[in-house]
């Protein structure tokens, strides 16, 4: 039987269209898959051999399996051996048997992935060992095996696979059976058959291998386990185990329909894309959440809050599907909103929602003020826009109006209708019509009003506080609401704060309209600061009158309740970047109230104080030399004074005075390898280390994360910019976590000035680069290289002149819409 090669594996061919799947889902009733992946050599191959049997019935005789494989060795339909058509990522099947059950075999030979997609292998530099995990959502099964590769195409799979004896073998289903392999590609190998699974969707199978340590523990009559690499065995801490069980006991109460998975694995793995992968059975998260170094409780909370995030999922999302990527938000952001909810409810973290109101919902504004803002329940053509979209919108802008629906309808009455959902559509495929329908049942609300005013528009609303005083009492206060698309109702609460800093009064307020007249204002007390959506039940942007302003510019810290911090910190970046607010007040507010803030508020002001120094003010060492001096005020061992040390890092870095002192001092205090690695970075690009020390930290940090780091550390230098702009460049040659410590080098402190030379180059490769990387290796380095240039914005017009891929396109357009805000509001202080 002829062997075939794929004749085109980049990203861009073969990308399933909705129309195309439409059709697919039209034609075909799929039954099964009995999958087989030999994995036994992959200590020593790149390559691996998969056979998928598929077996469903058909109304159409002309098919096509999705494959991304670089071989097809053989297809059989129906046990006879047939012509294989493979190209375009595609197997094209012909002349099939109409109505009736079918079985297609094919037989392929699959790559490793070093790019976090599809079967990732690593070997860990610290113990020689070699792992193997999965990642395939949206469309990354068919790297791996011959299939269907679409969300609503759920089937039974049949999962077995052959890997060297002694290994962690893993997938969806808890293993039933290990012999020895016969006809392994190595020797010394076991053949593990799984469990049967229930309905499943292609991207949600998962697969792992390798000499895995597992910690276990028992929820009711479900095994809890967390698998890590054995040289991080000392980082896999007992709260993980906690959280999923705390996790478990939340969402068997709130949903009322028991786990369905059988098992509960959870792996945590490096060179990962994402921070987690709700995969049922076997659910995938970086490895950067077990704390090589001390962890602050806002990154546990924020562990916390992924773990849950992940666990709601094996409801919104597994068992129940959306039919098509249009409906992403429907299982992202009910997952982004459970996993801050169950926080709230079942752990120690009850903080979450400050949290998400001073972190995410960052994420949530940025991205829908940028010109490919979408909206929440988007038109995703095909697969690539589908990767496109998983996004602030998605999650965080997704969540919040969630959190506004629950406060629109009722908390009860929301986990009421989830729970008729699931009941409704359990192992099936759904969309939001559907939920909605559920959810009608215990309302009077009118949600479909509410649907289209939230789902249907784009861009956040603002809200601004039109306050009326006379002597010192309130006469009128209206809110006045404005949008570049079309405003929304908005249900929040309006604090009012005295000189003191406390509340007087908190008013329940029903937005409609440009202006909303507030009548239980009038009479009050006039407030030292008036605080729109206090409480963070809506999305919007807010804004403050003159008076709140200077009232929080001096007393921010006076302020109890952490929560209508958060909503301050947001709105105050806010004002910031659109360039209403002068970027050195917002600096100056950070620097003020720091020491004082809460672990996670402060984790983003700093953050964004320090984009403000870079990008929007001249350059001087003040700010540098003031995060010093709090860091010297700070007590040891805090959170605070971890944060601040991994400020001062970066404030020092970029200084323009000499910083190296002040860096050679943080490191010798310095035990933790990420806080090393982010000295030695700073005194590289500062030429303020030598490579024997570098070299010395890698043999001291023998790990594969160490070795990432310094690959870009060693690069950071001044001179090695055009080493790294084409080291990156390389297909292939590094991993994702390689290419993202490289780029990190050549944006290294200081280096502006230095990767300037590259501007008009990166234009010219950029087509190349496009073409020849996968796409999630291609996003980071079109955003890496991107320049920071006035010329920039006018070569990025120059370029989408002609016809771009779509996904492409919108990095560009993004890239450019920082740049001109980034220029705007510099140019405007």
């Amino acid at each position: 039987m002829t062997v075939m090669s794929n004749s085109n594996s980049s990203h861009q061919a073969g990308s399933l269209t909705h129309a195309e799947a439409i059709a697919r889902t039209q034609a075909i009733d799929l039954s099964s898959y009995h999958l087989h992946l030999d994995v036994s050599g992959a200590q020593d191959n790149l390559t691996f051999p998969v056979t998928s049997r598929i077996t469903f019935s058909t109304q159409e005789p002309e098919l096509f399996v999705d494959y991304l494989g670089e071989q097809v060795t053989k297809v059989a339909v129906q046990g006879e051996d047939v012509e294989v058509d493979f190209h375009d990522n595609r197997i094209y099947l012909h002349e099939l048997p109409e109505g009736e059950e079918i079985t297609v075999e094919i037989q392929g030979v699959s790559a490793f992935s070093r790019t976090g997609q599809g079967m990732h292998r690593m070997v860990d530099n610290a113990d020689g060992n070699t792992y193997l995990y999965s990642h395939l959502e949206p469309s990354d099964a068919r790297r791996i095996f011959p299939c269907f590769d679409q969300p609503d195409l759920k089937a039974v799979f049949y999962t077995t696979i052959t890997a060297p004896e002694g290994w962690q073998v893993l997938s969806n289903q808890p293993e039933v059976r290990r012999q020895a392999a016969e006809n392994a590609t190595a020797a010394n190998a076991v053949t593990v058959e799984f469990n049967e699974t229930p309905l499943l969707s292609t991207y949600l199978t998962s697969f792992a291998a390798g000499p895995y340590i597992v910690k276990t523990r028992t929820w009711r009559d479900i095994e809890l386990r967390a698998f890590a690499r054995a040289s991080m065995e000392g980082y896999l801490d007992d709260e993980i185990l906690e959280i999923t069980a705390q996790g478990m006991d939340f969402f068997d109460e709130a949903y009322k329909f028991p786990y369905p998975w059988g098992k509960y694995d959870s792996i945590f793995v490096p060179e990962y894309n994402l921070g987690a992968m709700e995969n049922p059975g076997l659910v995938t998260f970086t490895e950067t959440y077990l704390f090589r170094s001390r962890a602050t409780r806002a990154q546990r909370a924020g562990r916390t809050n992924t773990i849950l995030h992940e666990m709601s999922h094996m409801w919104f999302g597994d068992l129940v599907t959306p039919q098509w990527w249009d409906d992403l938000w429907l299982k992202e952001s009910f997952a982004e909103f459970m996993g801050a909810d169950s926080s709230v409810e079942a752990t120690a973290y009850t903080e979450a929602w400050t949290n998400f109101a001073g972190q995410r919902k960052n994420w949530a504004y940025l991205q829908d003020q940028l010109p490919t803002t979408h909206p929440i329940k988007a038109d995703i053509p095909d697969v690539d826009a589908a990767r496109q979209n998983f996004d602030g919108i998605t999650y965080a802008k997704g969540a919040s109006v969630l959190k506004q629906l629950v406060h629109y309808v009722g908390r009860e009455n929301f986990y009421a209708g989830t729970r008729d959902y699931f009941r409704n559509h359990a192992f099936a495929a759904a969309t939001f019509d559907d939920l909605l329908s559920a959810l009608k049942q215990h309302t009077d609300r009118d949600l479909d009003a509410w649907s289209t005013a939230w789902l249907k528009t784009w861009g956040p609303d603002t809200l601004t506080p039109e306050l009326h005083v006379e002597g010192d009492k309130i006469t009128e206060l209206a809110i006045l609401a404005e949008a570049e698309d079309r405003t929304r109702p908005h249900r929040l609460n309006a604090a009012l704060f005295d000189a003191s800093l406390h509340k007087y009064a908190v008013l329940d307020i029903d937005v409609a309209g440009p202006r909303t007249i507030v009548d239980e204002a009038s009479g009050l007390q006039a407030p030292a600061l008036l605080l729109l959506n206090d409480g963070d039940h809506t999305y919007a942007k807010v804004r403050f009158d003159e008076t709140s302003l200077q009232t929080i510019q001096d007393k921010l810290s006076d302020i109890d309740d952490e929560l209508s911090r958060a909503v301050i910190w947001t709105s105050l970046w806010n004002l910031t970047r659109d360039g209403e607010w002068p970027a050195q007040n917002y600096v100056d507010t950070v620097l003020k109230h720091a020491v004082g803030e809460a672990p996670s508020l402060l984790t983003t002001a700093l953050s964004n104080a320090q984009f403000a120094v870079n990008h929007y003010l001249p350059e001087s060492p003040d700010y540098a030399t003031q995060i010093w001096e709090l860091l010297q005020q700070a007590e040891k061992g805090t959170d605070t004074h971890l944060l601040l040390t991994r400020a001062a890092i970066n404030a020092l870095g970029s200084t323009p005075e000499p910083g190296n002192d002040r860096l050679r001092a943080v490191l010798d205090d310095a035990t933790d390898p990420d806080i090393r690695w982010a000295v030695l970075r700073a005194l590289a690009a500062r030429e303020a280390v030598s490579q024997e020390e570098l070299d010395a930290e890698k043999e001291r940090d023998n790990t594969l994360t160490g070795a990432a780091a310094y690959l870009g550390v060693s690069r950071s230098f001044p001179g090695c910019k055009r080493e790294v702009f084409d080291m990156v460049r390389e297909p292939g040659a590094y991993s994702n976590a390689e290419v993202d410590s490289l780029l990190a080098a050549f944006n290294a402190p200081r280096s502006k000035h230095l990767t300037e030379p590259f501007a008009e180059e990166f234009f010219q490769v950029l087509d190349k680069i496009w073409q020849e990387h996968p796409i999630e290796i291609a996003n980071r380095l079109v955003r890496g290289l991107y320049p920071e240039l006035e010329m920039a914005d006018a070569a990025t017009d120059e370029f989408l002149r002609e016809e771009r891929p779509r996904a492409l396109r919108r990095v560009l357009l993004e890239c450019q819409d920082h740049l001109r805000r980034t220029l705007r509001v510099k140019n405007g202080q």
